[in-house]
């Protein structure tokens, strides 16, 4: 008797015959099932039927349901979608001691019914289901060597409950400061340079929403290298084709130890058809349960498709297995593409040696020794000693030798539930390590004190605040001289002024000189300033803030101008002193004597007075030397008053500018050096270093 049980995966394509032609029929040889093309010519005492031959049944016989377990007749059960099939065609050679007759040993009938009884206590006691979208074929043998089928439980249609992956608070908030650090540079970075690090936090998002009980492993490799061979035997089945053909491999297939691991699968875009179980052991799945094992397609395959594929599934997985080979263990292609750009990720790293079995005496040994000194060139950081690192072995897929070890090693790191957050954490690493020129400064970025007052300083000077100071001090003092000087010197300067009239075109063009002269100042100042923040800054941030500097400068001379003619020296004469009438007294009085001693000297010469010479001239000695005099005192009490004037007038435009200045360029600044200043922190939260 040959009983054949196929587990058919109805989540795949119905009616996809030619996808299942393969694996839908199965044979019994040496404790797992193979595929058919490779199972040889069937016993013509017996008959197996595929999927497609339960339509084709004897019309001529009795229905299954009356005649179930009667010897010679097609039996035919269908249960949530279980397909069991029972042919007997000796019904005289019982199979075993179980199917001997329809009658028990006390003669009574319903043995049919006994052993259906029977698979339905064992199934439900096996409590297994396969209800993730896994293709699965089980056999086991009897106790005299025969095939018997595997007593199948009810398939619960219930999905597994699936726990999420949780990470730790430091990974947590190095991906919150990554979020945090992409928002804050979108306006400031272009797409492209953003590009990875929102890919790695999409990535962290959907992987912590997928289990955490499973560990996906991807096995990559170059062509020959054997990497089919070492996933059937870990899956302890020939579930990937090998052969000499090149690529072999033409589509990931996975293989799950456990249940609930679905939806990963579907996030490597694996179909159904191509997901399989492994030999069913109790040790196995003791060992590697919560592993989801991926043989990938040739990483130097000729076909782009299967390069393609992958660098696509490489970036999902939570962990790799690169299996090298003699031949191929230095190849370039496979350092400088691979290993060494994750050479971060050397905690989520195996590096197998395969076809050790091809290498005599101790060369296997310096093969494996020069393999580490590659890595160790590569930056891959090994594993030894205890320390953190990516894992090197060397085995034969062929033999075994040296699978046993890995198989334990994968077994403690599928246990540790730990490689996905590794990954995630290397590649936010990655991400960093990327983004390291666009953040970190080579010093203390920022405007000094200094840099602030010479950028003040050259804006009063574009504006004149120093001669508008100076000419404020001389307005006064000219008031001054014209209140307390003598009234000659004042007729004289009047007559001096009236004789030279200014002629309007010099002062024209000194004008439009100054005026050019001045924007030329203003523009030299920002551009200083603007270079001074820029300083030692990233690229693009110093970039930021030559434009924003740039933008503030606009219509800052017209701003200027303005607030000049606001601050500048009020309207009128300037105001004068308490001695300034003493000191108009006084030279009223100077000038009164010299007219007296003038007055006299002219009545003497004409008769009109007695002659007396002395009086007249004393009087008029004392006007004309007293009238300079007083006017030459008041000029010296005028000199601080008048500096005091001229130096609050320049104080006045000299605020007035700079707030100009402050509130149009260097505050824009301050706002650019302060969002730097926060991705900065937000840059070294994402690395792991303490602000």
């Amino acid at each position: 008797m040959t009983a054949v049980t196929d587990h058919t995966d109805h989540a795949d394509h119905p009616g996809d015959d030619e996808g299942r032609e393969g694996i839908g029929h199965a044979r019994v040889e040496d404790d797992f099932v193979t595929d058919r093309k490779d199972a040889p010519k069937k016993d013509p005492g017996r008959k197996t039927f595929g999927k497609k031959d339960f339509g084709k049944l004897d019309p001529g016989k009795k229905d299954v349901g009356k005649d179930a377990g009667k010897p010679g007749v097609r039996s035919e059960s269908r249960m949530f979608g279980l397909v069991r099939v029972e042919i007997d065609d000796h019904p005289e050679k019982p199979a075993s001691g179980d199917d001997t007759d329809d009658t028990d040993g006390t003669g009574n009938k319903g043995r049919a019914a006994g052993a259906a009884g029977a698979d339905a206590a064992d199934g439900a006691d096996s409590g297994v289901s396969w209800d993730d979208g896994l293709i699965a074929r089980r056999v086991s043998p009897t106790a005299e060597g025969q095939a018997r089928p595997v007593k199948e439980a009810v398939v619960d249609s219930r999905p597994p409950v699936v726990t999420p992956l949780a990470y730790d608070g430091s990974l947590r908030s190095r991906l919150d400061a990554l979020r945090e650090l992409v928002g804050l540079s979108r306006t400031r970075l272009d797409s492209r340079t953003l590009a990875e690090a929102g890919q790695v936090l999409d990535e962290a998002t959907a992987r912590r929403r997928l289990s955490g009980q499973h560990t996906v492993v991807a096995i990559a490799g170059a062509t020959g290298s054997g990497k089919s061979q070492l996933f059937n035997a870990l899956a302890g089945v020939a579930i990937s084709e090998t052969g000499v053909r090149r690529p072999t491999t033409a589509a990931p297939i996975a293989c799950s130890w456990s249940d609930g691991a679905a939806s990963l699968i579907d996030r490597l875009g694996i179909p159904g058809r191509l997901r399989r179980r492994p030999l069913q052991s109790a040790e196995a799945e003791a060992q590697l349960r919560g592993l989801v094992l991926v043989d990938l397609p040739d990483h130097d395959s000729a076909a782009v498709q299967h390069r393609e594929q992958v660098d696509r599934i490489l970036a999902l997985v939570d962990a790799v297995i690169w299996v090298v080979d003699p031949e191929k263990y230095a190849d370039a292609v496979l350092h400088e593409r691979y290993l060494r750009p994750m050479a971060g990720h050397a905690e989520v790293t195996f590096v197998v040696l395969n076809q050790i079995d091809r290498l005599p005496g101790e060369a296997a040994d310096q093969v494996l020794d020069d393999l580490r000194r590659l890595l160790d060139e590569d930056g891959i950081a090994l594993g030894e000693y205890g320390e953190p690192g990516a894992t090197v072995l060397s085995l034969s897929a062929l033999t075994g030798d040296g699978v046993p070890e890995l198989r334990e090693v994968l077994g403690h790191f599928v246990a540790e539930r730990g490689a996905a957050a590794r990954r995630i954490s290397a590649d936010v690493d990655a991400a960093a390590a990327r983004l390291w020129p666009v953040y970190a400064n080579r010093r203390q970025a920022g405007l000094t004190e200094e840099a602030r007052d010479e950028f003040a300083d050259r804006l009063a000077d574009a504006v004149g605040a120093t001669a508008a100071g100076e000419a404020a001090e001389r307005a006064w003092r000219r008031n001054a001289n014209r209140a307390c000087g003598t009234p000659w010197l004042r007729l004289w300067r009047w007559y001096q002024d009236r004789r030279e009239p200014p002629t309007g075109r010099l002062s024209v063009r000194t004008h439009a000189d100054e005026e050019a002269t001045a924007r030329q100042r203003v523009e030299q100042a920002v551009r200083t300033v603007a270079e001074q923040a820029a300083g030692g800054l990233p690229t693009p941030w110093a970039q930021a803030v030559r434009e924003a500097a740039v933008r503030g400068s606009q219509g800052l001379c017209e701003a200027l101008d303005e607030l000049a003619v606001r601050a500048g020296a009020p309207v009128g004469r300037p105001p004068r002193p308490g001695w300034w009438p003493v000191a108009v007294l006084a030279q009223a009085a100077m000038t009164i004597l010299q007219a007296i001693g003038g007055l006299w000297l002219l009545g003497q010469v004409v008769g009109f007075m007695s002659p007396n010479l002395g009086v007249p001239v004393l009087l008029m000695v004392i006007g004309i030397v007293g009238g300079p005099g007083v006017e030459w005192a008041c000029r010296l009490a005028a000199r601080g008053p008048a500096r005091r004037y001229g130096l609050e007038a320049e104080r006045r435009l000299r605020e007035a500018a700079s707030g100009c200045g402050r509130a149009r360029v260097l505050d824009p600044l301050a706002a650019e050096l302060l969002r730097y200043r926060e991705v900065r922190e937000q840059y070294l939260r994402v690395t792991g270093v303490g602000v």
